[in-house]
């Protein structure tokens, strides 16, 4: 990093110039900083992401992909929980585009809630048998097992446990 000197101004010639060029390092420097942002938990932020756009009653909202966060979307979609989703490959881990879906009568989102079950600090895993139903079977469960990410119900025809990711419904 440059350190900025300061001189007084009567001994500068054109001080609206250095100042200029202060700012623009100061806005160089500011610019990186916030370029890196690190999610500590990427399926939490991915949930809130889509939470807050429902809230915000946004039609499309942007998420940086991963391989787990796009099977969660086809799922979503498979389950008809949202309208459209895209995946868009740019020179970094690429984005996924999701088109949110709301009631076509009361405006409202088809998602009334994503809840994160298994976090960070507190993984929550489940058999098979001890897979619970959400809200009397009409939402769905996301399921991480050890043949790929999929809904309750199908890693209990498969008799697969594994880590519950989210709650939808």
């Amino acid at each position: 990093m440059r350190a900025l000197k300061f001189q007084s101004l009567s001994r500068i010639k054109n001080p609206a110039s250095s100042i200029q060029k202060g700012y623009r390092i100061v806005k160089k420097l500011f610019n990186q900083l916030t370029e890196i942002t690190m999610v500590t938990d990427p399926i939490a932020d991915y949930l809130t992401r889509i939470r807050n756009a429902q809230m915000a009653n946004h039609r499309i909202v942007e998420i940086p992909a991963s391989n787990l966060k796009k099977r969660i979307t086809e799922i979503l979609y498979d389950k008809g929980y949202i309208l459209k989703y895209k995946f868009e490959d740019d020179n970094k881990q690429g984005l996924i585009k999701i088109a949110l879906k709301y009631d076509a009568n009361t405006k409202l989102p088809v998602i009334q809630s994503l809840e994160r079950v298994s976090r960070p600090g507190l993984r929550t895993y489940a058999k098979p048998d001890e897979l619970k139903r959400v809200k009397n079977g009409l939402g769905v469960s996301i399921i991480s097992t050890s043949k790929g990410v999929m809904t309750d119900k199908e890693a209990k025809a498969q008799n697969v446990g594994g880590e519950v990711l989210c709650n939808i419904y």
